[in-house]
């Protein structure tokens, strides 16, 4: 059975000005305004006028990110998505279809969760908005970051490498991509020591996150996690963990919280969407890291990054021929997967 996934992108993907061409759809501006306003942040202000300091900043670039998320998957899947099939073509009739498995990069995995129906768009921004206060707390406590290392001599090497160094592995993304993060002197030490053959590019986050130092903004997610009543997920969700399909909502709301400090392995995510016969990828906006990702790690799947509503038509073309397949998983969907 070919399967398509739906992915969504985590911090750093976004740029100056990207949402400006998506308030051009019907309604978006006024569904923008309305999150902007349950979160007490200017989510069109940002995605429109912001420089590239402004978002940044892990509390506004977080909520942002899985706002724009939502919006470019709602114009693609239809108002409702998240709801199980039937209801949601009730609700949503031009809607193209739905995908087989979902999942987010860090930050996307919250996106990721509203798509599958865990926890309502305006749930998973409130959480997110706590997220990237409480993980931008914490990154003041110290000067980190995070710097990725790419290729080398030996790749699978490079977490040993980086555990000498005082680093951790945060992000596993496969593909000959592992990203560093630690306190500034640690990042110093890999700038004049990296693994054999490999580049160290610095990333434009601030601060060491899915690591230890993130353990305060764990506690603050915990506190905001607990007023929510998580449904169980109507689409196969795979977890950064470990890549493991998880089918029940309280556990997938616990991976949210606890994944705040802990790696992400997208690199199982990936081993698992070929397991489950994944032959094509949608990137929601804005799209174009993980697909980049999968074009190395995953290669033979179809992708398609949605970067602008002009995408929107292409995608739908491309969702359209797994509306069917999505169907028949759904009466299966759950159990682990992968690593």
């Amino acid at each position: 059975m070919s399967v398509l996934v739906l992915v969504a992108p985590g911090q750093g993907a976004q740029s100056p000005g990207f949402l400006t061409p998506w308030l051009d759809l019907p309604g978006a501006a006024d569904r923008l305004r309305a999150w902007s306003e349950a979160i007490d942040l200017d989510l069109v202000r940002f995605g429109t006028q912001a420089d590239a300091d402004e978002i940044r900043d892990t509390a506004v670039a977080q909520p942002l990110l899985v706002a724009s998320a939502l919006l470019s998957a709602e114009a693609l899947l239809g108002e409702g998505f998240g709801l199980p099939g039937a209801a949601r073509a009730a609700e949503a009739p031009g809607a193209a279809g739905r995908p087989g498995v979902v999942a987010g990069h860090s930050v996307g995995e919250l996106a990721a969760a509203a798509i599958a129906g865990v926890l309502t768009p305006e749930e998973a921004l409130r959480l997110v908005r706590r997220r990237g206060l409480a993980m931008a707390e914490a990154a003041a406590v110290t000067e980190t970051g995070m710097a990725a290392v790419l290729g080398g001599k030996d790749p699978e090497g490079v977490p040993a490498h980086l555990e000498r160094l005082g680093l951790t592995a945060a992000n596993r993304n496969g593909a000959g991509q592992t990203v560093a993060a630690g306190t500034a002197e640690q990042l110093a030490a890999l700038d004049a020591d990296p693994p054999e053959g490999a580049r160290v590019r610095r990333l434009q986050v601030a601060g060491a996150f899915h690591t230890a130092h993130m353990a305060p903004a764990v506690a603050a997610m915990e506190t905001a996690a607990s007023a929510l009543v998580p449904a169980d997920p109507r689409v196969r969700w795979v977890s950064n963990a470990d890549g493991r399909v998880v089918d029940e909502g309280k556990e997938i709301l616990r991976r949210l919280v606890a994944q705040v400090a802990g790696p992400v392995r997208w690199d199982l995510c990936m081993e698992t969407f070929l397991s489950l016969g994944v032959t094509a990828m949608i990137e929601v906006c804005p799209g174009g890291t993980l697909t980049g990702l999968a074009k190395r790690g995953m290669k033979g799947v179809r992708t398609l990054a949605l970067k602008t509503p002009e995408h929107l038509d292409a995608a739908r073309e491309l969702l359209a021929g797994y509306g069917r397949d999505a169907a028949a998983a759904d009466a299966g969907a759950g159990g682990p997967a992968g690593a």
